[in-house]
C-alpha cells in the first residue's frame, strides 16, 4: 500500500507475512493465496505491500536462481501484491524446531557453557530465535541472500529496499572475540550490499532491530555498537513494541539516531503489553507465558527479566511492559492495556514534521496468527493494517482511496474476544 507523504516521499505499508511463516517456494505461494490475498481483498486495495519472511533454505535458493525469483515477482504481481521490505530477523520457522543448526552453525547443545549466565534462565531454544547471529557467516550469507533476492522483487520504480535483521546478538555471552567478529561481518555485510548495488544498480538497506535482551535494546546501545557503520547501508529497524519495552521517549530515540547518522530504514509499527498493577492481572499475565518466544518483562527503571515466567516468580513491582505482541486494533483481557500510546507517539516523531523520517512501515504483530488456522486470521490482519493505515492518515499521509465497506469488514476486538489474547 503506497502513501504520499506531504514532503513527496513515497511511504511504503506493509503487511508481516511471518505471521504464518513458509518454508519454500509452494508454501510462499500457498501463503499468498491463503493470507496474503484475502488481507487485500478485505482492504478493498488494488496492491497490497507484503514485508514478506523467506526461510534461509529457500532465500538461498532464490538467489542462486533467477528464473526463480522472476516467477516469484510474476506471481506477486498476479495477485496484487508488491514487496519492498523483508524480514530477515527469524533465520528458520520462529515457531518450528531449533534443534538442528544452522548451516556450518551450532546447534544449541554445543553451545558455550555461560550461554545461559545465572542472570538469564532463558532456555536454549528460545535464545535460539536469535542465532546465527552477527559473530556467524551464516548470518552474513543469509542477508545477502535477501538482499539479492529483494533485487528482483522490488517494482521497479521503488527507491529502496530494505531487510531487517537481529540487533547482532543476544547480550550474553560477549567478549572482546565475538566483538571484533561482528565488526568484521558487518564491514563484509556493508561492503556485500554496495557490490550488489553496483551489479544491479538496486539500493538495499539494512535495519538492525533493537528487541529487549539483546546486545542492542536501547538506541543508546545502537549508537554504541553502531555508530561507525556505513550510513549508505546500514541503519535501523525501529520496532516500536520494543522500543515501549525499553521505557524509551520516542522523540529522544529518533532524535539520538538521528545525530549519529543512523538511518531508520524501517518502522514496524506494533504495541506491546502493559500491565499496570503486576499483582491484579498475575492471573491473566500467567497466560501469555509460553514456551515458544522469549518475553522480556521491563519496568521503568529498566530493572526486569528475559522472560514472562521469571517476571512472575519475581514479583516485580509494576508498572510492567512485557515483550508480547497485541494487534494494534485490539484491546487485551483487563487489567492489561498496551503500549498504543508510545506507538502513536513514534510514528508523530517520524511522520508530523516537514520530513519523513523513514519510508518503510510494516505491521509486525508477528506471532499472534500461529494459533489461528491458515486463511482464518485475515480479517484481524485486515482490520491491524487499516488501524496503521488511519492512524498515518492522522498524520497527513495521502492513499490509497477506502474502499466504502472496509470498515464494516474489519471490526474492532472487544476485551473479551479470546483471539486478542495471542503472545
Amino acid at each position: 500500500m503506497r502513501l504520499q507523504h506531504r514532503d513527496g516521499q513515497t511511504v511504503h505499508l506493509a503487511y508481516g507475512t511471518n505471521v504464518r511463516p513458509a518454508t519454500d517456494l509452494r508454501s510462499i505461494l500457498a501463503q499468498l493465496d491463503s493470507d496474503a490475498v484475502p488481507v487485500r481483498k478485505l482492504l478493498g486495495v488494488d496492491v497490497l505491500g507484503l514485508g514478506l519472511w523467506l526461510a534461509a533454505p529457500v532465500a538461498s535458493a532464490l538467489a542462486a536462481s533467477f528464473s526463480m525469483r522472476r516467477r516469484l515477482r510474476s506471481e506477486l504481481s498476479l495477485r496484487g501484491l508488491e514487496v519492498v521490505t523483508l524480514n530477515g530477523f527469524p533465520y528458520r520457522d520462529p515457531a518450528g524446531p531449533h534443534d538442528s543448526p544452522p548451516r556450518g552453525g551450532v546447534s544449541p547443545a554445543a553451545e558455550p557453557a555461560d550461554a545461559g549466565s545465572s542472570r538469564s534462565r532463558l532456555s536454549a531454544a528460545k535464545r535460539a530465535v536469535y542465532r546465527p547471529d552477527w559473530t556467524q557467516r551464516e548470518r552474513l550469507e543469509y542477508t545477502l541472500d535477501l538482499a539479492r533476492v529483494l533485487c528482483d522483487l522490488m517494482p521497479d520504480d521503488a527507491e529502496r529496499g530494505s531487510v531487517s535483521t537481529v540487533p547482532v546478538a543476544w547480550r550474553e555471552p560477549w567478549d572482546s572475540d565475538r566483538a571484533d567478529r561482528a565488526d568484521r561481518l558487518l564491514e563484509d555485510l556493508a561492503d556485500g550490499l554496495a557490490e550488489i548495488t553496483w551489479h544491479t544498480g538496486r539500493l538495499v538497506r539494512v535495519g538492525f532491530e533493537p528487541e529487549p535482551g539483546c546486545l542492542i535494546e536501547t538506541s543508546a546501545q545502537a549508537i554504541e555498537h553502531l555508530s561507525d557503520v556505513d550510513p549508505t547501508f546500514l541503519g535501523i529497524c525501529l520496532d516500536l513494541a520494543h522500543l515501549a519495552c525499553a521505557w524509551e521517549a520516542p522523540a529522544d530515540a529518533v532524535q539520538a539516531l538521528r545525530e549519529h547518522r543512523l538511518q531508520i530504514v524501517k518502522v514496524q509499527v506494533s504495541a506491546a503489553l502493559v500491565a499496570p498493577d503486576p499483582t491484579a492481572a498475575w492471573p491473566v499475565l500467567e497466560s501469555f507465558a509460553e514456551p515458544r518466544f522469549p518475553h522480556p518483562t521491563r519496568t521503568p527503571s529498566g530493572a526486569g527479566t528475559d522472560d514472562l515466567p521469571e517476571a512472575l516468580d519475581a514479583d516485580l513491582a509494576g508498572p510492567l511492559r512485557v515483550h508480547v505482541h497485541v494487534p494494534l486494533h485490539s484491546r487485551p483481557p483487563a487489567p492489561l492495556t498496551t503500549t498504543l500510546p508510545v506507538a502513536r507517539a513514534a510514528l508523530a516523531e517520524l511522520f508530523a514534521g516537514p520530513e519523513a523520517l523513514t519510508d518503510h512501515v510494516e505491521v509486525e504483530t508477528a506471532t499472534w496468527a500461529y494459533r489461528l488456522p491458515a486463511g482464518e486470521h485475515s480479517e484481524d490482519a485486515a482490520a491491524e493494517v487499516e488501524f496503521a493505515h488511519a492512524e498515518l492518515g492522522e498524520l497527513g499521509l495521502r492513499g490509497p482511496a477506502q474502499a466504502p465497506d472496509r470498515a464494516s469488514r474489519a471490526p474492532r476486538r472487544a476485551a473479551d474476544d479470546p483471539q486478542v489474547t495471542h503472545c
